[in-house]
């Protein structure tokens, strides 16, 4: 059947175009929102996105002390410890490392002195914080 440009669709489909819809017999029809599926966008590379996110997520540079400032701050944590049988209240600014990539971000953190491990190099506070006495950068007891 050869197709002229001028031809309607009346002209084209009108020996089918009045018989009724094609119905299955063996299964049936798709929800619309199962059809709806079929066209929904899909993450062709997933964590893809994840990725990025990781990769924007801001981390600060760490500070070191030099030997002074490390001198000063073992001063300060032995005249707080002499203090422990008050049991102070001390706030600690300390550096906290980012268990995913380089650098990390500063804290402050208050609470009571219950421990100090020496082996571990570790600070335990009474409400279960720990805090590697590397990365204490200053400390104050609260008054």
């Amino acid at each position: 059947m050869k197709v002229n440009k001028n031809q309607s669709a009346e002209d084209l489909y009108g020996d089918i175009i009045d018989l009724p819809h094609f119905e299955p017999r063996n299964h049936k029809r798709m929800s619309l929102y199962k059809r709806a599926a079929q066209f929904a966008p899909f993450a062709a590379l997933t964590g893809y996105g994840d990725a990025v996110k990781e990769v924007a997520r801001y981390t600060e540079k760490e500070i070191d002390l030099s030997e002074d400032e490390a001198d000063q701050m073992d001063r300060k944590l032995m005249l707080l410890l002499s203090k422990n049988s008050n049991k102070p209240d001390i706030t600690f600014y300390y550096f906290k490392p980012d268990e995913k990539k380089t650098g990390g971000s500063f804290h402050s953190l208050t609470g009571k002195i219950k421990k100090i491990d020496f082996v571990k190099k570790e600070l335990y506070l009474e409400d279960g914080h720990r805090i590697l006495l590397q990365n204490i950068l200053d400390m104050e007891e609260r008054k």
